[in-house]
């Protein structure tokens, strides 16, 4: 397995999401659609490196959340 590049990896998840981060494994192993399951899952968690609050602030989503207050 070290030849190929393959590593193992233990992670602590929530027994519900355990099915889910296994289809992740399984997908990020099949010779077909691996590049495409990076490609979704770097597009969805890039960055991560927010340097200073205000690059931090800029990465979090804030759909639906209320920013408006009154001026009192």
């Amino acid at each position: 397995m070290k030849r190929r590049g393959i590593v193992r990896v233990e992670v602590r998840v929530r027994k519900e999401d355990a099915p889910l981060v296994r289809r992740v494994a399984q997908a990020l192993n099949d010779p077909e659609g691996a590049a495409e399951t990076r490609a979704v899952l770097r597009q969805h968690f890039r960055g991560g490196s927010a340097r200073g609050l205000k690059a931090l602030l800029a990465a979090v989503p804030l759909d639906g959340i209320d920013l408006e207050r009154a001026r009192d």
